[in-house]
């Protein structure tokens, strides 16, 4: 008894401490034990029985609330990082060059960021690149220009072969496609497991002697991404007739690979308006760079940073609320990275910083050397005198387009996106000194002036682009042609 009477206070209130937060850390387990047992015990009870194919993303949303609510976010174009994001970009705005890049081909009409998978349809539609289809004139784009932007296109392939799909001009199957990419584009509606609707990707898989159906799930996280953010084509030679979606990864994956594929068919996408260089354009290889770089090579899908799980009601889900993992550090970067947010900011914007300024030179001398081309065309060149010099152009420009039109490159693989600007700035400056020689046999000696393209208007206007005849056509497509597609998907719905 005198031994408690000579304690001091303090050392009650430390036992009353200790004991107060062993039964808060009781607590605390005792909830997440609760969590988990609910989580193992919860029993999915479909509200509605969704068919093979099923394109409306609302539908899904009755049975999977929790992912159709996160996916609807997507809808938010709000957030904008240094260079790209989710709001609509002209960036033919912010860098004219790219318009002189592609001088007689669509992107020189036009090329905006995208805004993400909800406003596909919208963006699809509104872009002066698919042309407008009037007065029976077709537009120059084929169908398969819709394979990416809808799970409408599921629906459509569990109809009919891919090349009855990917026969005719964009405008012949409008009207059958309205949803923006959604469930239907990733997810078999009975089990949810994660499948490829797309078959390219496994034609490409299957040329290389892999069956894609023995995927990994965690594998699988990364393929259903890779249905449509890769390179491809227009194999028009497969089918007659048919622009036949390929992935050109025979000889591999990087751009030199791809380049090779290329060449070995003798392939360009457009001659060159100005240089008349045969030209490859490249389009959004995001899963060839990415398997490039470190992430991928430790495992990391593209679902864990741009589609993380997160927790709501003791359950625990996958966000499809796609974006830029920039926008949900803490969901995204911080599992793994214990760094600041503020730091991890500023990590990517460096690597971005230093591979735009080498990208934006090899823009430059892009820009001089179908400057310079012209001129030698002019001068009267011969194709004899043109051959190697033009080969170069299309080299370097396919480096620096493989660099520029995979979106975040710069952050998936940064050694490698600088390894292609440099090789092609190499290239440039070899088309350049060729290009010097040949007008100097000419008589030119002075350096061709660099022309006024300050804006997108003016690099518009000096590759002979009529701006306000392409706009009036499309203002007029959208008030006549749009609303009868319009009325006919909604009759179509109506039905189901």
């Amino acid at each position: 008894m005198d031994t408690f009477r000579k304690r001091k206070p303090g050392f009650y209130w430390l036992i009353f401490i200790a004991t107060a937060i062993i039964v808060f850390i009781l607590g605390m387990l005792a909830a997440s034990i609760t969590n988990r047992r609910a989580e193992k015990e919860y029993v999915y009870k479909p509200m509605v029985d969704l068919k093979q194919g099923e394109p409306r993303n609302a539908e899904w949303g009755k049975n999977f609330p929790r992912e159709y609510q996160s996916y609807i976010q997507t809808a938010d174009t709000s957030f904008r990082s240094k260079y790209n994001g989710s709001a609509m970009i002209d960036m033919l705005e912010v860098d004219p060059r790219m318009v002189v890049l592609w001088a007689g081909y669509a992107f020189s009409k036009d090329y905006s960021q995208g805004r993400g998978h909800y406003n596909a349809i919208t963006d699809i539609v509104s872009t002066l690149r698919t042309g407008a289809p009037m007065n029976g004139n077709p537009s120059p784009q084929p169908n398969t220009c819709w394979t990416c932007k809808s799970p409408d296109v599921v629906r459509l392939l569990g109809q009919m072969k891919p090349e009855e799909f990917y026969k005719g001009s964009w405008d012949t199957k409008g009207a059958e496609i309205v949803n923006p990419i959604g469930c239907a584009d990733c997810h078999d509606p009975k089990t949810m497991n994660l499948v490829i609707t797309r078959p390219a990707l496994i034609e490409a898989f299957e040329r290389q002697g892999r069956d894609i159906a023995k995927s990994t799930q965690q594998e699988m996280r990364s393929l259903v991404c890779a249905q449509c953010h890769v390179e491809y084509y227009f194999d028009k030679h497969k089918i007659e007739g048919v622009a036949y979606l390929t992935f050109p990864w025979d000889k591999g994956f990087s751009a030199d690979d791809i380049e090779k594929y290329y060449d070995g068919y003798e392939y360009s996408d457009w001659t060159h308006g100005l240089s008349k260089a045969p030209m490859l354009k490249a389009q959004h290889p995001e899963y060839e760079t990415w398997q490039m770089g470190i992430h991928a090579q430790r495992g990391v899908a593209c679902a864990d940073c741009h589609m993380p799980y997160k927790s709501e009601g003791g359950q625990k889900f996958t966000d499809h609320h796609i974006q830029s993992p920039l926008n949900n550090i803490a969901n995204s970067c911080q599992v793994c990275h214990r760094e600041e947010a503020e730091e991890l900011v500023k990590n990517v914007y460096d690597r971005q910083d230093k591979i735009i300024e080498n990208r934006d030179k090899l823009e430059e001398l892009l820009v001089r050397a179908h400057v310079e081309a012209k001129k030698a065309w002019d001068l009267g060149a011969t194709d004899v005198q043109m051959k190697a010099i033009l080969s170069d152009i299309r080299k370097a420009q396919w480096r620096w387009d493989f660099s520029a039109a995979s979106h975040g490159a710069s952050f998936h693989a940064p050694i490698e996106i600088s390894r292609i600007i440099a090789n092609g700035i190499v290239f440039a400056q070899d088309a350049r000194v060729k290009l010097a020689r040949l007008l100097a046999l000419k008589g030119i000696t002075d350096e061709i002036p660099y022309p006024d393209i300050t804006t997108k208007a003016k690099a518009q206007q000096y590759i002979g682009l009529d701006m306000a005849k392409l706009n009036a056509e499309k203002a007029e497509f959208k008030k006549i042609v749009l609303p009868e597609w319009v009325k006919k998907a909604a009759e179509r719905e109506s039905k189901y």
